[in-house]
């Protein structure tokens, strides 16, 4: 049996075709460019497969309420062209196959919570940040994606200004200085007029997105709880995530116990930015047999 992944990113689309193992058969990734484009481009794809069912987890913002009229559509983003997307009705008019639709954040959260049950380490909560273009976050619970009104935007929470970086304004359109105004992939070219990928890390620039990150870290964890947070994305490598993991301890202050820092806050468990992919097998499979 076959099963379809869509990991529809804001640059570009990864299609890939999976058994109900969750093993990749297939995969293939086109730039994002208009709607219009870029679904026809999933859609012939996927015409190569007899597909038993899909799941695409997507940039947003999305509407996931099923009994919303824009169920399925990509609502107010940013990326041109793409805002008010009636995205799984154009699939749905290719494919008469049960579909599953979430964020891409979610996506990679489940991946990652799957991952944990195949491997025996069964974690029951995990919240999983993506840090590249913009900032975005999923969180499970037993299974469940947090979120009845919509989904999480925890890439938009508002943080406390580390004092080197006051008069940064921020980036995002929305907000200035929030979560993704201040650490998303765009800030260091603001800051430092370099790609963060040509910044040392020995650059102070990377303390302060540190502090950023591990006060997001600090407020998941006091408001869920939860068994592991997960930071994957362009930004995100194991050198910062021990500059991270600093900040947090001395921000927690030993005020309650997360167990190992190293485990707490981690890189995925699956590589090569595999997490969305098989988090979408699994969903997929999932909306099949509901």
């Amino acid at each position: 049996m076959l099963l379809g992944s869509v990991e529809a990113g804001g640059t570009k689309f990864v299609c890939a075709v999976g058994d109900e193992n969750y093993r990749t058969k297939d995969i293939v990734s086109f730039p994002t460019t208009t709607p219009a484009e870029t679904l026809q481009k999933t859609i012939d794809y996927f015409r190569q497969f007899d597909i038993k069912a899909l799941s695409v987890a997507s940039f947003g913002p999305i509407e996931l309420r099923r009994n919303d009229p824009k169920y399925g559509y990509i609502t107010n983003t940013p990326k041109p062209n793409w805002a008010d997307t009636d995205f799984i009705g154009t699939l749905k008019e290719a494919f008469d196959i049960p579909m599953f639709w979430t964020t891409d954040v979610n996506g990679s959260a489940y991946g990652e919570y799957v991952m944990s049950t195949l491997t025996n380490e069964r974690i029951n909560s995990l919240v999983y940040y993506t840090i590249g273009t913009g900032v975005g976050a999923g969180a499970i619970i037993d299974g469940d994606f947090l979120g009845e009104m919509g989904h999480p935007e925890m890439g938009h929470v508002r943080l406390k200004r580390h004092p080197d970086d006051l008069d940064f304004n921020g980036i995002c359109p929305f907000h200035g200085d929030c979560l993704e105004g201040l650490v998303a992939g765009p800030t260091f070219e603001a800051r430092t007029g370099k790609p963060g990928k040509e910044v040392p890390l020995t650059d102070h620039v990377w303390d302060i997105m540190a502090y950023y990150v591990a006060q997001a870290a600090l407020q998941v964890t006091l408001i869920m709880r939860p068994g592991k947070i997960i930071f994957g994305g362009g930004v995100v490598s194991e050198p910062f995530l021990k500059k991270v993991r600093q900040q947090f301890s001395e921000l927690l202050n030993d005020y309650v116990n997360v167990g190992n820092l190293d485990d707490y806050i981690a890189m995925p468990a699956i590589k090569h930015n595999g997490s969305a992919t098989l988090g979408n097998f699994a969903l997929a499979l999932r909306e099949l047999q509901a």
